[in-house]
């Protein structure tokens, strides 16, 4: 956890410092908004601002909105302040700390920040064996390709995997592949000189230079354009990088870890990820098993966010009842365990009594969780066609319509009619395209075929 401190806060800088530092934080100090701009550039980085309210905090966002520097900030000033507060707030802090800080409170400010609460929580074998094989990996200096659907811990799993590493006390770098628009992304990861392009106002270290020493995260990597894929290749081969409109090569010394929600190797076969990158960065591949696979974990996490959200909203902590431990279990939890901590979330915010019923357990429109108006079949088919949009590029309409049919069948337990219906299509013609597929040597769901399966991850 990087905390870049700005301004005086009104004689409390010390205290603050302190409070931070015994938080395990490491603090860095900046008079005004121009030495935090320097220091931000200058590769020390920040995992968090925290700004004395009497400076311009509209103008501190804006200079880190044209430079492209996301980095959450928490307003602080004298308790009695309230005007200001609301300004800090309404000008783009995320929150408000009066003075003299507590400690409690900036503690929970630090550890909301850094995902300290994000532990590493599970029961279930199948889940046993993935952080089994994390352990064994950690303290070795080999790439690490995490695999899973959305919302199954990817993240929460390579900071495992650092933090066990030998690189534990030096930064861990994220960053999102998907959230970064593709002509930003190279300047993001190799930083870029003053002058290089548009809005390159002065020199910024990228987040390669950041982590050096430690380890950088490349989250979502299949999202990346190819062309950007050959140079991040050089950087892993050789652990040299070039910032953009740079000149000099400028060495790094970090560990690559990767993220993705897609299928990598068809992604290989579609010339939208190269082959060599995929064997430098799956040197060990952590493939994270959904929710829905690993069931023993689901009451585990479940009570486990109970008393997360029960303490960070000040409500009682209340036992999940038999019931609602039964609606959690027999969810599929499309979303896995971000869908599931959302729920509990709401369960502790809405339950009264001494336990918190089914009655609690809700869809984010207000539905009983085990009530859902939307039919089962419609879900799986909802959900299948969001797996093959996720692996649209270079794929032909013929591949993505016989994904779906085929994932929509299997579904319907082989129900044609019902499987038509859900398509959109006749009869006739769905009969028609599954005969094509038989006649390719596709396997077809028969009629009747039992228990629907699970989801196997498109993307």
């Amino acid at each position: 956890m990087r905390l870049l401190i700005v301004g005086t806060l009104k004689g409390q800088l010390t205290t603050a410092t302190k409070i931070a530092i015994d938080n395990g934080a490491s603090v860095t100090h900046a008079s005004d908004h121009e030495q935090a701009m320097r220091v931000l550039r200058g590769g020390k980085g920040a995992d968090l601002l925290l700004v004395d309210v009497a400076l311009d905090i509209r103008d501190l966002v804006m200079r880190l909105e044209a430079e492209h520097i996301a980095v959450p900030i928490v307003a602080c000033g004298i308790a009695s302040d309230a005007r200001a507060a609301v300004a800090a707030i309404h000008a783009g802090a995320k929150e408000y700390i009066p003075l003299p800080p507590d400690p409690e409170l900036i503690a929970a400010v630090l550890a909301a920040v850094a995902n300290d609460s994000r532990e590493l929580v599970y029961r279930d074998e199948a889940m046993a064996k993935v952080v089994k094989l994390a352990q064994q990996i950690a303290g070795s200096e080999a790439s690490v390709m995490i695999t899973g659907e959305s919302g199954t811990g990817k993240e929460v799993l390579a900071r495992y995997v650092h933090t066990r590493s030998h690189r534990a006390k030096k930064p861990f770098i994220s960053i999102n592949c998907a959230a970064i628009p593709e002509h930003l992304l190279e300047s993001e990861l190799f930083g870029h000189e003053k002058g290089a392009f548009t809005g390159a106002i002065a020199r910024r270290i990228g987040k390669f230079e950041e982590a050096n020493g430690g380890t950088l995260l490349l989250d979502e990597i299949s999202e990346m354009d190819v062309r950007l894929q050959s140079k991040l290749l050089r950087a892993i081969q050789e652990r040299v990088i070039d910032r953009v409109g740079g000149k000099t090569p400028v060495p790094v010394d970090i560990r690559i870890l990767a993220t993705s929600n897609r299928n990598l190797q068809e992604a290989v076969r579609a010339g939208t990820f190269r082959e060599d990158l995929l064997f430098r960065l799956n040197v060990v591949n952590l493939k994270i098993p959904a929710l829905r696979e690993r069931p023993a974990d689901i009451l585990e996490l479940a009570q486990h966010f109970a008393k997360k959200y029960a303490a960070a909203n000040g409500v009682p902590l209340r036992p999940l009842s038999a019931e609602a431990r039964s609606v959690l279990t027999t969810n599929r939890w499309q979303g896995n365990v971000r869908e599931l901590e959302n729920t509990i979330h709401r369960a502790v915010l809405m339950a009264s009594g001494d336990e918190i019923g089914a009655d609690a357990i809700l869809t984010p429109e207000g539905d009983r969780l085990d009530q859902s108006k939307t039919p089962p079949a419609v879900a799986h088919a909802t959900f299948a066609a969001e797996q093959v949009t996720r692996a649209l590029v270079g794929r032909t309409v013929a591949d993505v319509e016989r994904d779906l049919i085929l994932e929509t069948l299997k579904h319907c337990l082989g129900n044609r009619t019902h499987a038509a219906n859900i398509l959109g299509i006749s009869i006739r013609t769905l009969r028609n395209k599954l005969n094509e597929y038989a006649d390719g040597g596709l396997p077809i769901t028969p009629a009747g075929a039992g228990e629907p399966r699970a989801f196997v991850s498109m993307g």
